[in-house]
């Protein structure tokens, strides 16, 4: 690993690191490592076959999380290689460019997350307050252009990131403090002002993940206004269980996001060990348990799941 001292101009490349305290090439923590990620794959694939499989599943909720699941292996796999890189093959260098272009698509599978937890809570907004006119209102049409707005609004919102990062000179250490590359990692080794960088950043936090948990908020509100109008106490129960899955999502990837902003923002004289593990959790800990989430708690996917895996035992 290269000298945290050493002074060098426009750098090619970049330096990640991995847990502090602990060895890269650690068999222990390689093997975590691959058991997340072989459980994040392993979910999210079942949750999207099992959608695909089962008919009685075709509907807008399941469509959603189908798009949920996607979103969670692509950011996923944007990590995946640096990752690996460091605590399989102990190789810590990353190209300037190739560490740009992770960039881009951490923040911005990132934003379609949130943009995706947003149309959930309005999946759910409709299924309880028009359950008559569900099917008729989100059609495949608007699920597919809600998809489609989701993804333009992430990329048009991270698109100038990359920009505003190349345009800086760097003369100091190259050693960023993740695994990964994050812009307000790369943005705190340049040397010159970074106040166009860090008042994009704010922007962007407040105007589209703000307002994305405004939204969501807002959404359970009139969803709790319904409910508590419903006569029936099984109904509202019932009610209140079909949204239980999404607010363990949102919880899932809002707090952890909240936690890694802090810390950056704030908490300069934590150490380093927590940044690393915040910004950790925030990436690595909504794939995996996502799909965990959803197939205990729906009922309609866990039966499917137990039925898929006693044919496979039948069969064999």
């Amino acid at each position: 690993m290269m000298n945290p001292n050493a002074s060098l101009i426009n750098h090619h490349s970049f330096i990640l690191t991995g847990i502090p305290g602990i060895p890269d090439k650690n068999p222990w923590m390689a093997f975590s490592l691959g058991f997340l990620y072989t459980l994040t794959f392993l979910g999210n694939g079942t949750i999207l076959a099992v959608i695909k499989v089962d008919q009685s599943l075709h509907e807008p909720m399941y469509y959603f999380l189908s798009i949920l699941a996607l979103t969670d292996v692509s950011l996923s796999m944007s990590t995946l290689p640096s990752m690996l890189s460091i605590f399989w093959f102990n190789s810590h260098e990353i190209p300037f460019d190739a560490c740009i272009t992770q960039m881009f698509f951490i923040h911005s599978f990132g934003l379609v997350e949130s943009g995706v937890l947003v149309s959930m809570a309005f999946d759910r907004f409709v299924a309880i307050r028009n359950p008559l006119h569900y099917a008729s209102i989100l059609t495949y049409s608007i699920i597919g252009k809600i998809g489609i707005a989701v993804l333009t609004r992430a990329v048009c919102v991270v698109f100038p990131v990359p920009f505003l990062i190349k345009r800086l000179p760097f003369c100091r250490s190259n050693i960023l403090s993740h695994s990964y590359c994050l812009h307000q990692d790369i943005m705190r080794l340049a040397c010159a002002s970074t106040r166009i960088n860090s008042l994009y950043g704010l922007i962007v936090v407040i105007f589209t993940l703000g307002m994305d948990a405004l939204i969501i908020l807002l959404s359970y509100m009139f969803i709790l206004k319904t409910v508590l109008g419903i006569a029936s106490k099984t109904e509202r129960l019932k009610a209140l269980n079909t949204c239980f899955s999404h607010i363990c999502a949102v919880l899932l990837f809002y707090i952890p996001f909240i936690g890694v902003t802090m810390t950056h923002r704030f908490g300069k004289h934590l150490s380093p060990v927590v940044h690393m593990l915040m910004a950790n959790i925030y990436l690595l800990l909504p794939p995996v348990l996502n799909p965990i989430v959803y197939s205990v708690k729906t009922k309609q996917i866990r039966s499917r799941i137990i039925h898929m895996f006693q044919r496979r035992r039948n069969r064999t």
